[in-house]
């Protein structure tokens, strides 16, 4: 039909679910990111933005066409949000990549108007989380169902979440994890060592939004109680009342280091790749790009036990359920037994969370739906 046959016209990809590009927020901004920068040349990529989110609005960005939604991409205004993006490219025969599932509740009726395919990334369990009412968590439940039910390609992101499909839903899923390789170790500047004195020392980090899924106060708890290692935590405290009780709460701490969120990729990773240790407390989702983040830097990793850490790391990092579990795992480990599960965490990043395979993967997906 298109590209692979005679015709050489490019396949139109339309992005919906994402704050944005540039990227300043999270792990799909940086998917959406990477897909227009392997894929722009190829594909002729459109990717809707939060007008919320950006003073200065690009037109384009990395090869891709940037369009601009005046209403904000999070919290439950993303399902307006997906739903006005969704609506305004149904009736071309683009194949849609909705990533997120809020906006989905509408499938049904759009597929009958819409001329294109849609490929829907269904994220994680988006429904568990504890920040969610109980209202809320039953809206993403069926929008969740009727997403994998009406989408004409179905993408998750962790092994477990295909399974998840299959017994669920019985329904095939494509799986495509995050990359990490964006992310490169860099020696500590001038400027960053006048301004954190910890940063010379032996600390451990974590870099989280401030929600309850993420068991921060599990970290904190563990980490206040032992005088070994400072632990830096980066998260946005002051964006709710639960950020905002934690850092009250744990401010004062010696070893506790709480730092508001930093969206500057360099201080990111000389903060980050410097660290003797990573801390990851998620306990939602699927794969989370912070851990495939901190296992591509080669970090020893201690994460929170649940099916989907273990999958991402491949069941050789160290585990914890609580914060006593938290302090011995770490209090427990040598230098040795840190350097060598640094080296194994960033053997499996390199081998599995490349953004060049999870490039390609999509890219089989657009291509396949574009010449049907």
């Amino acid at each position: 039909m298109r590209i692979g046959g005679h015709n050489m016209e490019k396949i139109n990809i339309k992005v919906i679910g994402t704050v944005g590009l540039p990227p300043r927020y999270g792990g799909w901004e940086t998917l959406v990111n990477f897909l227009c920068e392997e894929l722009s040349a190829e594909f002729s990529i459109e990717v809707f933005c939060s007008a919320t989110k950006y003073e200065v609005r690009e037109r384009e960005y990395n090869g891709a066409k940037l369009r601009y939604i005046p209403i904000s991409a999070n919290g439950i205004s993303s399902i307006f949000y997906d739903l006005i993006s969704m609506i305004l490219v149904c009736r071309t025969d683009s194949v849609k990549l909705i990533l997120g599932v809020s906006g989905c509740v509408f499938l049904p009726i759009l597929r009958v108007i819409s001329k294109g395919p849609f490929v829907v990334n269904i994220d994680g369990l988006e429904w568990r989380r504890a920040k969610w009412s109980f209202i809320a968590r039953h809206f993403l439940k069926l929008s969740e169902a009727i997403a994998v039910r009406f989408a004409d390609v179905v993408v998750v992101d962790n092994i477990v979440l295909s399974k998840y499909v299959d017994d669920v839903y019985r329904r095939s899923s494509v799986m495509i994890s995050y990359g990490g390789n964006h992310c490169y170790p860099l020696p500590i500047s001038d400027a960053l060592r006048s301004q954190y004195s910890w940063i010379d020392t032996n600390y451990g980090f974590k870099v989280a939004r401030i929600e309850p899924e993420n068991n921060i106060e599990i970290i904190l708890a563990a980490f206040s109680r032992q005088n070994l290692y400072k632990m830096v935590i980066v998260g946005n405290w002051n964006d709710s009342t639960f950020g905002r009780r934690l850092r009250e709460k744990y401010a004062h701490y010696e070893m506790l280091v709480l730092i508001d969120a930093v969206y500057n990729q360099s201080i990111l990773d000389q903060m980050r790749s410097n660290a003797h240790f990573y801390v990851h407390g998620h306990s939602a989702g699927g794969t989370n790009p912070s851990l495939v983040e901190a296992m591509s830097l080669g970090l020893p990793i201690f994460a929170y036990d649940v099916n989907f850490n273990r999958a991402t790391t491949f069941e050789s990092a160290s585990y914890f359920s609580d914060a006593d579990e938290l302090l011995t795992a770490v209090m427990s480990s040598s230098d040795d037994d840190l350097k060598l599960s640094g080296r194994r965490m960033f053997d499996l990043a390199a081998k599995n969370y490349d953004w060049h395979i999870v490039a390609k993967k999509y890219r089989s997906i657009f291509l396949g739906l574009g010449e049907c």
